[in-house]
């Protein structure tokens, strides 16, 4: 029989060998239950013998009592910055700066990595126990952050194996997921309390509390990227290499990390880096390369400020300064009111900027954001501009604050806010023609009816035109009236009509959707024509009857019986029914009857039966939910060839996987 003392020390290896498979392996060994269970084993025993209790315990995660300040350290080596370089030429003359005091023509091979928009970190293991972890600083001296880095679960407290140094500064960077940034402004806003303008200022911002249990709660991860002192220890011959010992006695290494042979290969990495930018979890605004020999390193050694063998390759800024020139307002199809920014154009992001989106009145009460202000305007991959944040100190006098409209900018209707909405509304309705616009433009959208070659920019031209005012007068069109629109040829009109004809055989789902009833999506629009079969019976139902179908509650059964209840709604119903609109009868039955009620699927990779809008149909016509994101509420994952992260997160969750044959054949 163990001792306690060796049980102890049994979870802990146990324990930390799991930590080593999830974060730096990224391939878990036991589920999160069984992970859950080792630790409250050793929570357990350690409560019963704290005596037994070390701080490079797992258990020691969880943050101690407030530190009054932080206390400074002097780095052993200087924690350089790295030198930039933004165009070719500059990555050129890099490359030949080697070369020249290498005194070498061959080409040079460099560790390439993403260059993640963190906070760099020392680490210091002593006798393979973390005792030490500090800031960069200003390169000499840092900031003692030993206590909160320890809460940080991908920061091992002690080192895997035994072949390690004495002595080993680890350099790193540790930073915080998109994803955990969203959810933690998410929780800010919720509490009525600041938030973070981005993932490094929310990374930071965590690093530096005093409270290391506030530290705990963030959610925080870091990769190594290089070694300072490693005493008693011979370094391989490389930095790869090097980044490989540090992967085998545990720390995180970033899987993106590549060699180039020589500076021509990092141009493609730098490219295919920036391509891939916006689907990975975390924020990088550029690449790095380093010389991968490392007695070349030594030779080549370090300036003032930077090493001579590493560059940093930007990416072009997804955050600038400019003004806030003007701010107009535009109309949803639900009436929407929605305040846009007109910016002094900048560029970011890869573009030029010249409008920003400010989403409410709301956020821009909490920004304070007013007309004149400098403002830091963000744009991330394909995510629309926004402002985040306003300079306040360069506010100039009389600026402006921003109202809200008492009329619409559109049709001079009234403007209303309810109280538990944070939009103010058109009251015009359809006689809105921004409104009425929009809402042709859902009408022929691709999941609702379908109507191809009716775009955005046709919509507008036709309601312009006073040849369209509602979606049942888009039945009413004819040759005649198409061929005298600006740039409508006559292939075009007759492709336009025979369109329109096609779509007037649908679903009652299709129509239900398309018809723009507010918080009736695709899934609820599919349960009402489930539920009621019959349009009359869901236009006539009382809210207390609505209520009886899946996903829909008292505010949506609100707009439903409002929607049927407007003589202007009940018209145009009746009018796309006379044009011929009509669907097949289908049998009333509940989601729950169905033979997927209750399943909730995800599809990823490339599927080659179906398309993945297809195997998607099929599934919700089952009584089955498509998400768009592996949980552990998933049941099942559809993988097609190239299936990505969402598999590998149904690997580490243990949810079942089917294969594209095994799918069919179960929906069979």
């Amino acid at each position: 029989m163990p001792t306690v003392e060796q049980q102890i020390d049994a979870l802990r290896k146990e324990i930390n060998a799991h930590n080593y498979r999830y974060h730096v392996v990224d391939d878990p060994s036991v589920p999160d239950a069984e992970y859950d269970r080792l630790m409250r084993d050793l929570s357990a025993l350690e409560e019963a013998n704290p005596e037994l209790i070390t701080v490079d315990s797992p258990t020691q995660r969880v943050g101690s009592a407030p530190l009054s300040a932080f206390t400074q350290i002097q780095h052993e080596l200087p924690m350089l910055s790295l030198e930039n370089a933004f165009t070719d030429e500059e990555l050129l003359a890099f490359d030949k700066r080697i070369k020249t005091r290498l005194k070498t023509e061959q080409d040079i091979a460099y560790v390439c990595e993403p260059k993640l928009d963190g906070i760099a970190v020392s680490l210091l293991y002593t006798n393979g126990s973390l005792t030490r972890a500090a800031t960069r600083g200003d390169g000499t001296s840092g900031e003692d952050i030993t206590q909160n880095v320890r809460t940080i679960e991908s920061v091992p407290l002690t080192l895997l194996g035994e072949n390690f140094p004495a002595r080993l500064e680890v350099r790193g960077e540790i930073y915080m997921s998109k994803k955990g940034f969203a959810q933690l402004n998410d929780e800010a806003r919720k509490c009525d309390e600041k938030t973070f303008v981005n993932p490094r200022n929310a990374a930071a911002g965590s690093l530096r509390q005093l409270d290391s249990r506030i530290t705990a709660a963030r959610p925080l991860a870091i990769y190594c990227y290089g070694v300072g002192i490693a005493e008693g220890f011979e370094l391989p011959a490389t930095h790869s290499g090097m980044l490989e010992c540090l992967k085998c006695w545990g720390l995180r290494i970033n899987p993106q990390i590549d060699i180039a042979q020589n500076i021509g290969d990092c141009r493609v990495y730098y490219d295919k880096t920036l391509e891939r930018r916006a689907t990975l979890e975390y924020e990088i605004d550029g690449t790095v390369y380093k010389v991968n020999r490392l007695d070349w390193q030594a030779e080549l050694g370090s300036g003032a400020r930077a090493p001579r063998w590493a560059v940093a390759h930007k990416f072009p800024a997804q955050e600038e300064l400019t003004q806030l020139l003007a701010v107009e307002f535009q109309v949803g199809r639900t009436g929407a009111i929605t305040p846009v920014a007109r910016l002094q154009p900048v560029f970011v992001g890869g573009v030029t900027v010249s409008n920003a989106t400010l989403h409410n009145m709301d956020e821009i009460a909490r920004l304070d954001v007013r007309v004149g202000d400098t403002v830091i305007v963000r744009r991330a991959g394909d995510v629309i501009p926004q402002i985040v944040q306003v300079v306040k100190n360069a506010r100039p006098q009389g600026a402006k604050k921003i109202r809200v409209p008492p009329r619409c900018p559109v049709c001079g209707s009234a403007v209303e806010r309810n109280d538990d909405e944070a939009a103010y509304r058109c009251v015009g309705g359809l006689v809105c023609a921004a409104q009425s616009k929009r809402a042709i433009q859902h009408f022929a959208s691709r999941k609702a009816m379908d109507i191809d070659g009716l775009g955005d920019k046709r919509v507008d031209q036709l309601v312009d035109a006073g040849l369209v005012e509602t979606v049942a007068d888009l039945y009413s069109l004819d040759h005649a009236s198409l061929s005298g629109l600006e740039r409508m040829g006559t292939k075009s009109a007759v492709n336009l009509l025979a369109a329109l004809a096609k779509s007037k055989t649908t679903t009652l789902s299709r129509f239900l959707f398309s018809l723009g009833i507010r918080e009736v999506g695709e899934s609820t629009a599919r349960n009402l024509a489930r539920h009621f079969g019959d349009l009359e019976d869901i236009a006539t139902a009382p809210e207390e009857q609505l209520h009886e179908v899946e996903d829909v509650g008292p505010i949506v059964a609100q707009y439903i019986v409002h929607f049927f209840q407007s003589e202007r709604n009940q018209k145009v119903v009746a009018e796309l029914r006379a044009a011929g609109v009509q669907w097949p009868a289908i049998e009333r039955t509940t989601v729950q009857a169905l033979p997927l009620a209750g399943k909730t699927f995800v599809l990823t990779g490339t599927l080659q039966i179906w398309s993945r809008e297809d195997a998607k149909q099929h599934l919700l016509r089952l009584g089955a939910k498509v998400a768009g994101s592996v949980s552990k509420k998933t049941d099942y994952v559809v993988a097609g060839d190239k299936a990505g992260s969402k598999l590998a997160k149904a690997t580490e969750l243990n949810v079942q996987i089917l294969s594209e044959q095994e799918f069919v054949e179960l929906l069979q």
